[in-house]
C-alpha cells in the first residue's frame, strides 16, 4: 500500500479507513446483519430455558461490547477528521507532534504520551 510518494498521513488514513471498514463489518456480523439492538435484547428474553442471571450477564456483555465498538468507531472518525483538517499527529491538548511510534501503535491517538498520562490520571 505505501509507495515512495505516499506521505505518512496517507498511510495512516488508509489504515484508519481499513480499520473502520473492518469494525463496521464486525459489528454487522456480531449483530446478525440487520438485527437491531432491540431485537437482540428481545431474543434474550425469549430464551426461557436460561436463568435470569445468565440472560442479564449476556445482555450486559453485549451492551459493554456495543459501547466499546461505538467508542472505537468514534475514535476512528475523529482521527479521520483530524487528517482532513490537517491536524492529525498533533496533540489536541498541547499541540506538540505525537511520536510516530505512538501513532504506529495507536493510529487514533489524539494526545502525546505526556498529555495522555495526565488525562488518565484525572479519570
Amino acid at each position: 500500500m505505501s509507495t515512495s510518494s505516499s506521505s505518512p498521513r496517507d498511510v495512516y488514513k488508509a489504515q484508519l479507513i481499513e480499520a473502520r471498514s473492518q469494525l463496521l463489518a464486525r459489528i454487522a456480523f456480531e449483530r446478525g446483519g440487520g438485527v437491531s439492538r432491540a431485537d437482540m435484547a428481545a431474543e434474550h428474553f425469549d430464551n426461557s430455558f436460561q436463568s435470569r442471571a445468565q440472560i442479564r450477564s449476556e445482555r450486559e456483555t453485549e451492551f459493554a461490547m456495543n459501547e466499546h465498538e461505538t467508542a472505537e468507531l468514534g475514535d476512528i472518525d475523529a482521527a479521520l477528521e483530524r487528517i482532513q483538517a490537517g491536524t492529525y499527529g498533533q496533540c489536541t491538548d498541547c499541540g506538540v507532534t505525537i511520536a510516530p511510534a505512538r501513532l504506529n501503535a495507536y493510529p487514533t491517538a489524539k494526545r502525546c504520551l505526556d498529555c495522555q498520562t495526565v488525562a488518565e490520571r484525572r479519570r
